[in-house]
């Protein structure tokens, strides 16, 4: 193995997960005839172990994680088996029969901790959207044999790639955690012909997978592929992964085995086509090919030539692969169900259609709606392999045409924005993170943050990053405090400040803009801009200026606005203003207050603005129209509420913006479960009928005698804005109707949907008593609102799952174990995950039985297991002052009970056990005899043996213990008994 070693210490860097395909070898990638087409390669392997192995084909998985909050999107082929790998699956499931299955996987690495979107186009490999070609083993179907032979026989002799071109890493130990090395995958290799030079060993880092902080883990082995040929230094790229699940990452971070093992394959689909047919870049397949000749012939750039890097002038073959790739991703994932929006999985996608929206208009001059048109040939490359995009390719063209107009004109104003603060930059200077911010997606133009630095890249412009992230942390703060507002210190206008308006004869703010919004035809909502003129400013002490310079943050007071200001519990409007005649400078309003009538607008000035400045005013579209979300589902939650409770059931006040829904309501006694899901029943049935909501100003005296009208104790204005859910307003006022007992009519300032259906879910995810008679409830809608419920029905699936397992009984200790610690896991889930609250308190009943019911057969099993172990030991050891000892053991909740049983048949004798652990681990117990000297204590013996191997100790003068490590069992026993000795 010398030359592995040696060869190992000079590819360490070669061999990672995804390494960049940099340009052409100095061979041929294959000199083979390879199949013709990407397609005839996925259907290869799947016939392969369908016929030849016996595997059940299951389709690929919806990229949409279902009940799982740690994904943003299904990244690798085993998310959809993460049941059988963590034992939760149902056992009455069809996936609990599953033994040896193969698929093809659709996965997308954008968002979250693996993602792959800022490279993308950058080189010749990296991609948002792929697919995995896996097989899995469950239970010990198979193992580490089965799985490396059968992947040698499918590359050598299916697929014919060239022996001497793999190479094979396996996993090479890790003597931090005892880990030994996988000599047994080593082996496997060699008999398989493969020789030692190519058969190299690495450490956890490259070849020992775990699927997070706690959970199954194992050592994987894995095949790279040599693009050099065999001349000069290796390229190696990696084709194929093989994991063997053997272990469990515990809490407490130990490994211990599983008791039964598993098998976990992936192989990217993409680079395998890449090495098949020759290429040296997956963009150069004809997974790709198709569409880089249609982006070609539809805007009239140069050619795709495969360039990067300085060679790719203008960026062109960059933006070539930046927008094939992403319409791939974009037309997989609305075809799954995730379409852009403004958080999560939605958010992201947002992200990647904005991307490929300015590398195709502003690289490639593609016309408007070229994007779109991008989608029948993603349909025509992978629709027979995934049908979904073939039943939904007239939807994912229309959503992206859609988004892709909407986008172009904030890219425009981006672009001029961009360009001039630049002009105004010195050779030292960075590019402010304020103006960033203002045009990214959190603040008010859409642009994602990387697009942002891309284009100052290209102009050789640095952002200010440390900028960017302070306001990113006031972001996440700002966000932090949505479920639970605090009153935000911001510029207000004092009572002095006010009657100097009065006295000067200023009128208080028209906010009568703010209702200004449609439906067009497409059934997005168009809210119009608004002009007005400057007619006081002050500085953040609240002194009246008559302008302010660049940079100042200042309270800006109009005479007319279209931004909503807090009030009635919606929160503020955000959005920005630009002067009439210069619609390339930005004024970020970060908030809007109403003082005594006037609107005072918060502003970051990037330039001087002046008392008379004629300005147009932009609210955040997505920001309002969250809140407009929330604000009606807030008034079905209050009519259900009513509806549930009685007519009597009164609101105390609630709070909401686009993340979040709070209500207080005043209730007798906390709402049950039924309660609870009844109310959301009602709100789902009222956004399913997509009713009309009405809003109309009345005179406040005809609101006094209308029964139901939901008002709050407050002074209302008059006229007041009456809001009525599928009822004209004329018709809920008129008291012979009683139409407001029937659906939901409240006086309200608010801005509204202006149909129900928009909404679309409402799920209570908490509930709390604030006071005696008083309950706060915790909404979220929308695909918030669907995630929630995914999870809930996800987490009742494991949980009915354990009931089966416990019902079925356990055959050890270990076994019993595991399910109490998978309940305690259930448990801490359903306390803490975004769930249903009716959902989450049935499930919290039923595992708080299960954990009491589960901890007894522990007890009970670890009793009878102690037992046996107390008589083998007592028959071993004849009558004497001292035991010392090694047993088996799975815990040492088990070895403290042997070292008991053993002190109370034998109260005359002092005893210490070890029981080494299969990874390395060694535990210790011990008793001393009652009679022992008071010098002699159970702590200071276990201290002794433990500090020994190593570890450490802990208990009392009679009962302690304790953990090590150690490869030398028989000198700890002599330590042990050396201590004890000379303390008898």
């Amino acid at each position: 193995m010398a030359a592995s070693v040696a060869a190992a210490a000079g590819l360490r860097r070669a061999i990672r997960r995804s390494p960049p395909w940099r340009g052409p070898s100095r061979r041929p990638i294959s000199s083979k005839p390879p199949p013709a087409q990407a397609s005839a390669v996925r259907d290869a392997f799947l016939s392969f172990f369908r016929d030849r192995h016996g595997h059940r084909l299951v389709p690929s998985a919806s990229v949409r994680p279902r009940g799982d909050p740690s994904l943003l999107f299904v990244n690798a082929g085993m998310n959809q088996f993460k049941p059988i790998f963590l034992g939760t699956v149902d056992p009455r499931s069809e996936m609990a029969g599953f033994r040896r299955v193969a698929n093809s996987q659709k996965c997308v690495r954008a968002g979250g901790r693996h993602s792959d979107l800022e490279d993308v186009g950058r080189d010749l490999s990296h991609h948002t959207f792929f697919e995995m070609l896996g097989n899995w083993a469950f239970g010990g179907e198979y193992f580490k044999e089965e799985a490396c032979s059968m992947a040698w026989e499918l590359l050598t002799q299916v697929y014919r790639i060239p022996e001497d071109r793999l190479w094979v890493s396996y996993f090479g130990g890790d003597p931090k955690t005892g880990l030994h090395p996988d000599l047994e995958s080593r082996d496997i290799w060699l008999s398989l012909g493969v020789p030692a030079s190519r058969v190299l060993s690495f450490g956890p880092r490259e070849n020992f997978w775990e699927m997070g902080d706690t959970g199954p883990c194992g050592p994987c082995t894995e095949i790279h592929y040599d693009l050099a040929g065999g001349v000069g230094v290796p390229q190696l790229v990696e084709l194929w992964n093989l994991v063997f699940m053997q272990y469990n990452r515990e809490a407490n971070g130990s490994l211990q085995p599983l008791p039964q093992r598993h098998v976990d394959t992936g192989m990217g689909l993409e680079r395998l086509v890449a090495v098949l047919q020759g290429k040296h870049s997956t963009y150069d397949t004809d997974l790709f090919s198709p569409l880089l000749n249609a982006i070609h012939q539809g805007c009239g750039a140069p050619p795709y030539l495969g360039r990067v890097g300085e060679a790719d002038e203008g960026r062109t073959d960059m933006a070539y692969r930046v927008v094939a790739d992403h319409i791939r991703t974009l037309s997989v994932c609305i075809a799954d169900g995730v379409f852009p929006g403004m958080s999560g999985a939605p958010l992201v996608l947002r992200r990647i259609l904005r991307r490929a929206v300015r590398f195709s208009a502003e690289v490639l001059q593609a016309p408007p709606g070229f994007l779109g048109s991008l989608v029948p040939v993603v349909v025509e490359t992978l629709g027979q392999a995934y049908p979904e995009l073939q039943k939904n390719s007239a939807q994912i063209a229309s959503l992206v045409s859609e988004d892709e107009a909407a986008f172009l004109a904030s890219l425009q104003r981006g672009r001029r924005i961009i360009d001039r603060t630049v002009r105004h930059l010195g050779p030292s200077d960075v590019f402010p993170a304020e103006v960033a911010w203002s045009l990214s997606l959190s603040g008010n133009l859409g642009l994602p943050l990387d697009l942002v630095e891309l284009m100052l890249e290209e102009k050789g412009v640095q952002l200010d990053t440390a900028g960017l992230e302070r306001l990113a942390r006031e972001e996440a703060q700002h966000r932090s405090q949505q479920a639970e507002p605090v009153q935000e210190q911001g510029l207000r206008l004092d009572v002095h400040a006010l009657g100097d308006l009065q006295r000067r004869g200023v009128t208080p703010t028209d906010d009568s803009p703010k209702y200004n919004y449609s439906l067009g035809p497409n059934g997005d909502y168009e809210f119009g801009t608004c002009e007005a003129q400057v007619l006081q400013l002050y500085t953040e002490d609240g002194t009246a200026v008559a302008s302010v310079g660049e940079g100042q943050h200042c309270g800006l007071l109009l005479d007319r606005t279209n931004f909503y200001a807090e009030q009635g519990g919606q929160a503020s409007d955000r959005g920005y203003l630009v002067r009439a005649g210069q619609q390339d400078v930005l004024f970020p309003v970060a908030r809007a207050q109403v003082c005594g009538g006037f609107i005072l607008h918060e502003v970051v000035a990037p330039e001087c603005l002046q008392v008379g400045d004629q300005v147009q005013l932009h609210v955040d579209k997505a920001w309002r129209l969250g809140c407009m979300e929330k604000h009606t589902a807030a008034h079905l939650l209050n009519w259900a509420l009513r509806q549930a409770l009685g007519p009597g059931t009164e609101q105390r006040g609630s709070h909401l913006n686009p993340e979040r829904l709070r209500f207080d309501v005043a209730t007798q006694a906390p709402l049950s479960p039924e309660q609870l899901r009844a109310v959301e029943r009602t709100v789902q049935g009222a956004v399913g009928l997509d009713e009309a909501v009405y809003v109309e100003e009345v005179a406040l005296a005809l609101t006094a005698q209308v029964p139901g009208l939901r008002c709050l104790d407050e002074v209302y204005p008059d006229p007041v804005r009456v809001v009525s859910v599928g009822v004209p307003v004329a018709c809920a006022l008129d008291p012979a109707s009683r139409a407001a007992l029937q659906t939901s009519v409240e006086l309200c300032c608010g801005t509204h949907l202006l149909r129900t259906g928009a909404v679309g879910d409402l799920v209570i995810t908490g509930e709390r008593q604030l006071s005696k008679g008083t309950t706060r409830l915790l909404a979220v809608t929308g695909e918030q609102a669907q995630q929630a419920r995914e999870m809930g029905q996800s987490l009742a699936q494991e949980v009915e799952a354990a009931a089966e397992r416990l019902s079925r009984g356990s055959r050890d200790v270990a076994e019993a174990q595991r399910l109490s610690k998978d309940l305690g896991r259930l448990t801490d889930a359903v306390d803490t995950t975004t769930m249903p609250q009716w959902q989450r308190r049935e499930l919290q009943a039923t595992l708080k039985a299960l954990q009491r019911r589960a901890n007894t057969a522990v007890r009970k099993l670890e009793i009878g297991q102690a037992a046996q172990k107390t008589q083998d030991l007592l028959e071993r050891h004849s009558k004497g002052p001292l035991i010392v000892d090694t047993v088996s053991a799975e815990s040492l909740s088990v070895l403290v009970k042997v070292v008991r049983q053993l002190c109370e048949q034998a109260p005359t004798t002092s005893v210490l056990l070890l029981s080494p652990q299969p990874v390395g681990n060694v535990l210790c117990a011990c008793q001393v005899a009652q009679g022992a000297t008071p010098t002699f204590t159970a702590e200071a013996w276990a201290l002794a043996v433990c500090r020994h191997m190593g570890g450490k100790a802990w208990g009392s003068r009679v009962v302690a213990q304790g953990t090590g490590s150690t490869a030398d069992l028989d000198a700890a026993l002599s330590t042990a008994r050396a201590y004890a000795l000379s303390q008898l």
